[in-house]
């Protein structure tokens, strides 16, 4: 079993900052993609940022410029710095990541259990 924990969503005014992490563990032999996506009230999830294990990036256009995502390969963690936010962040934030669980040779997809960040105007 692999488990996904996050930390670090709140309240913040827009403008504000926030930092999300998400930490894998469990039976974890590698994991290649690791991702943020978000959920708004009343609409479908959507990927914000994806970063692979080698670095590589992708964002959505609505958070360019304005978040970072970044991963610790050893700890098996993605972090999400959020700055200038606004109120149309507001959502809850899953981790995901996808990697190859011990004493498998399929690839399987991990989620976290989500983690709101409100944004205020």
């Amino acid at each position: 079993q692999v488990q996904l924990v996050e930390s670090g969503g709140g309240l913040v005014q827009a403008g504000g900052s926030l930092r999300l992490s998400c930490a894998a563990s469990g039976s974890i032999f590698s994991i290649n993609t690791m991702a943020w996506y978000r959920q708004a009230p009343g609409k479908q999830r959507e990927l914000a940022a994806g970063i692979i294990s080698g670095g590589t990036t992708t964002y959505a256009d609505s958070v360019k410029g304005r978040f970072t995502i970044s991963r610790d390969n050893a700890k098996n963690t993605v972090y999400l710095q959020m700055n200038n936010l606004k109120p149309e962040d507001t959502a809850v934030y899953y981790c995901k990541a996808e990697g190859i669980s011990l004493g498998s040779k399929s690839i399987y997809a991990w989620w976290g259990q989500g983690t709101q960040v409100t944004v205020s105007s």
